[in-house]
């Protein structure tokens, strides 16, 4: 097929949204598809050293198609909110430029991936040939009960807009539009699915992340020393939940259970965690890092011993699937992609349901703390499991989960 791929955030040898962009357009290649990225032009020169060493390869099916809004408007991207406007404003500006490529290539797919957002809408459907839109999530929530515990107003403020975004989207005429017009909808989780749905369209869930696989590596992981060492790694938001994690640790503590916990990462909470930190007695037990580079974090991986991942509304989570790379079992809430990526086999999750509250998940995560503290052999067993998670959750397999469909669509619709 000819597809015709829409990645605002697309950039090799990153994380988040820019490494889905990339690595979906690769993949799609792998399968035998002609790929023509639609992406933005700031992200050319990376995109362009990377692209050298694919047709050095022999991979020629990938092309790519730059595009920015005119730099005037670059200042609405500053905050959070501008980065949002900038975005819809680009969304809106590709249509001309996707019609005028479709001429010229005759598409017989246009998929929107990233931004992965539910609410935020694509208008490709318009080219008259069938959408895949997502995988997408942002629908993703938390008791209140604990989003009302957030340690600030400010955060507590974020989360009542974003429930409110989140509900004026189900009404929202172009969001609607969107939904029902693609061919494909594919949400991340059962709670984005759940709203989806509420606006008539129909949609299928599989998560959009992968990693690369572990076979056939070694790993070199430090052996435990009587102390559970634990990690968090981050953005350091409110939501984020490791004002939960630091409770935890103390109150581990408290009971006897030698644990620790690194904290990697930097945001507006910083300053807040280490002060909590401090008033928890925790300052020779918690230590936090600002920022490393990615091997560097992985090195901190390998001399833990668990990831301890208390968020709240993650729709996905890559830092979880590095961590299984690395031989790093996962502690989580029951929440979003977290609730999907860990299994039994490779961590632990943290049931949450509508009335649970600070007190009952911190005391679950104190006894799960203590649980693996006193069984080490459990602790590595985990650790393998995590591995072999790893090597479930390929990239060739997420974009397999989407495109199984698609392909037997288009196969369907040729006869």
């Amino acid at each position: 097929m000819r597809i015709l791929l829409s990645a605002y955030a697309c950039e090799p040898g990153k994380g988040s949204e820019p490494g889905v962009g990339w690595n979906w357009a690769v993949e799609l290649v792998r399968r035998g598809h002609h790929v023509w990225v639609l992406t933005r032009a700031n992200n050319r020169p990376i995109i362009e050293q990377a692209y050298a060493r694919l047709r050095a390869a022999n991979v020629r099916q990938l092309r790519f198609i730059y595009y920015d809004l005119p730099a005037w408007a670059s200042w609405w991207k500053r905050g959070s909110f501008g980065v949002h406007l900038y975005y819809a404003l680009w969304q809106r500006a590709i249509l001309p430029i996707a019609r005028s490529a479709h001429h010229t290539h005759g598409f017989h797919v246009v998929h929107h991936l990233t931004f992965g957002v539910w609410r935020q809408p694509a208008h490709l459907y318009r080219l008259g040939i069938p959408m895949v839109f997502g995988p997408v999530g942002g629908g993703e929530t938390a008791p209140w009960s604990l989003l009302l515990d957030l340690p600030s107003y400010a955060d507590r403020f974020k989360e009542l807009l974003r429930t409110a975004w989140n509900v004026a989207a189900c009404f929202n005429p172009a969001v609607r539009r969107c939904l029902r017009s693609a061919a494909f909808v594919v949400a991340k989780t059962s709670d984005t699915a759940r709203l989806i749905e509420r606006t008539g369209a129909e949609c299928f869930q599989s998560i959009e992340i992968g990693i690369e696989s572990v076979n056939g590596r070694t790993l070199a992981l430090e052996p435990s020393r009587g102390t559970l060492r634990c990690i968090y790694a981050g953005r350091l938001l409110g939501w984020k939940g490791v004002h939960l994690a630091l409770r935890a640790i103390a109150m581990a503590r408290a009971a006897n259970v030698n644990a620790t916990l690194t904290v990697v990462g930097r945001g507006p909470r910083s300053r807040p965690l280490r002060r909590m930190a401090r008033e928890l007695g925790l300052d020779n037990h918690v230590r936090f890092i600002d920022w490393i580079d990615q091997p560097s974090l992985f090195q901190e991986f390998r001399r833990h011993d668990l990831f301890l991942f208390p968020s709240l509304h993650d729709s996905s989570g890559n830092v979880i699937l590095e961590s299984f790379l690395n031989g790093l079992p996962v502690v989580a809430l029951k929440l979003g992609g977290p609730g999907v990526l860990v299994t039994e086999s490779c961590g632990k999750l943290i049931a949450v349901c509508r009335t649970s509250k600070r007190e009952h998940v911190t005391g679950a995560l104190v006894s799960e703390l203590a649980a693996l503290a006193r069984d080490p052999e459990r602790l590595t067993a985990l650790r393998a499991g995590a591995i072999r998670r790893a090597n479930d959750m390929s990239w060739s397999a997420a974009v397999a989960r989407v495109y199984e469909r698609v392909e037997a669509a288009h196969i369907d619709a040729g006869r």
